[in-house]
């Protein structure tokens, strides 16, 4: 997986919809990676995950059956998304990710290339629950010391491999999360409508 066309992807998506017209310190979007994990905690305890399978049958039959394009589809996939991924554990976690690369896009750091089968190869959190999980990643993201001694493309790289290999790890399939999120992000009004940052 090319990380460096997701990035891309991100950030031009972010761009467009008014998230960099200040200059905010890198700080501040890490504090929003850090909220997207702390809402797939809440997701978590509520035991609200994305239905994958009914989604992808209800878009296929909009598309096959009712032979949807354009705005119509627009519209279908923004309600389906809504009904069956949207604050899911799945999804918050992809936007832990999409906040990462937007950060990594703003930023100009290369990210390179993953392949899934190494994440899932990777030492990690078998064995953890899924707060640990998380608790371990926001302390690691938030160690002051890493960034003084590393570059800050290795710590944002590091940092968003943590979140892959995690979600490769539980199962996860969150390549193809990151891009329905990012599809619905691309039909979200400018600052999603409501939204300061």
């Amino acid at each position: 997986m090319n990380l460096n066309k997701l990035r891309d992807k991100a950030y031009k998506c972010a761009v467009v919809h008014g998230w960099h017209e200040e200059n905010l310190s890198d700080e501040h979007f890490l504090c929003l990676v850090i909220s997207e994990l702390m809402e797939a905690v809440e997701a978590d305890r509520k035991g609200k995950h994305a239905d994958t399978k009914k989604f992808n049958q209800e878009l296929d039959y909009y598309i096959h059956e009712m032979k949807l394009y354009g705005e119509n589809y627009d519209k279908a996939y923004r309600d389906t998304f809504e009904y069956y991924l949207k604050d899911s554990v799945e999804d918050e976690l992809s936007d832990a990710c999409i906040r990462m690369l937007d950060l990594a896009g703003l930023r100009n750091v290369d990210l390179g290339e993953v392949n899934s089968d190494e994440l899932k190869c990777s030492e990690g959190f078998f064995d953890w629950t899924f707060t640990e999980s998380v608790f371990s990643m926001v302390c690691n993201m938030t160690d002051t010391d890493y960034i003084d001694t590393h570059s800050f493309g290795s710590f944002l790289r590091v940092s968003l491999i943590e979140i892959l290999v995690f979600c490769v790890q539980k199962d996860i399939d969150i390549f193809w999360h990151i891009e329905q999120k990012m599809k619905y992000n691309e039909l979200r009004p400018y600052k999603h409508g409501d939204k300061s940052y």
